[in-house]
């Protein structure tokens, strides 16, 4: 692999043409001094040619012509690039102009890591939170317990080779596309630790911008898909106490009380301090509006 090895970028996007280019804007000011070239996969609408641009940071403008969703837009990138790494970017985030100058050298260095991920800055309606792991290593252990929301997908860094031949794309299966992220997290810690860069290097956008923030039929569906999937989060009693209460609150925002108020039992059963649970309980019985309890927890950067 040469000094400046070739990077990828895949940003997904769907009718939201001005966030777009704030992210193409900063991925174009990267200080990292190799090649990067970044593919725009169009979801669901025609691409944008007037994006395309050549020179030392090209912009290469294709449709999905996978499942449709964010997971197979992801994939349709990976496939179009032939890079040395890959690295993602929602399309209404943003990064920091080293975030790829240091995770370059993270991914180069000895123990030559899959992934390399790094913290974030959460946007909540301009208030900003940041989001850090308090660890450089992040193991199969950390994520059974917990998704870890800092480890974003628009700050995972592959070797694309690995993650083409060895780990595997982008589950397409999943969901809505809904935890996708945190599947694929569980799939290359379950190979090697992930690398991670404890410091806020991306700009996430939180709260009502976003196509899936509160779609909570695919949500719960994309939980109960884990819980079958990966038997570790099961068999982990504060990870499954954790889904099993963001189940809880996901059929109380849906209405469904038996069923908020099952899932809710199941996750005070594994963890008497889960908190998620605590707070379906409410909203079930219709006392508090989900969105409510939402926007309070996303103006400190957290989520259920």
């Amino acid at each position: 692999m040469s000094q400046n090895p070739s990077v990828g970028v895949v940003i997904p996007t769907r009718d939201r043409p001005e966030l777009l280019r704030r992210a193409l804007d900063a991925v174009a000011h990267q200080t990292y001094p190799g090649p990067v070239e970044t593919v725009v996969v169009h979801d669901g609408t025609p691409p944008d040619l007037s994006l395309e641009r050549g020179g030392d940071r090209p912009v290469h403008v294709v449709a999905n012509g996978r499942k449709p969703g964010l997971a197979g837009a992801r994939n349709t990138g990976i496939l179009d690039l032939a890079t040395d790494f890959v690295a993602f970017c929602d399309d209404d985030d943003y990064w920091a102009p080293t975030k790829l100058a240091r995770q370059v050298e993270r991914a180069t260095r000895a123990d030559r890591p899959e992934l390399v991920t790094c913290s974030i800055v959460v946007d909540f309606e301009g208030r900003l939170t940041p989001r850090t792991a308090g660890t450089d290593r992040v193991t199969h252990a950390h994520l059974t317990r917990s998704i870890m929301a800092m480890l974003h997908s628009s700050g995972m860094f592959f070797d694309r080779d690995a993650l083409v031949s060895d780990i595997g794309l982008i589950n397409e299966e999943i969901p809505g596309s809904q935890n996708e992220d945190w599947d694929i997290k569980l799939r290359c810690s379950a190979r090697r630790d992930i690398a991670h860069i404890d410091e806020p290097l991306v700009h996430v956008q939180w709260g009502r911008s976003s196509m899936y923030a509160r779609s909570w039929e695919t949500k719960n569906e994309s939980f109960v898909w884990m819980l079958e999937h990966h038997p570790e989060i099961v068999a982990d009693r504060r990870g499954a106490s954790r889904v099993y209460g963001q189940l809880a609150f996901g059929e109380a925002a849906l209405g469904e009380r038996r069923s908020a108020a099952r899932w809710a039992g199941r996750a005070l059963r594994a963890d008497p301090l889960q908190w998620r649970a605590v707070v379906a309980l409410p909203v079930a019985a219709g006392l508090v509006r989900p969105e409510r309890v939402l926007d309070v927890l996303h103006r400190v950067g957290r989520g259920v």
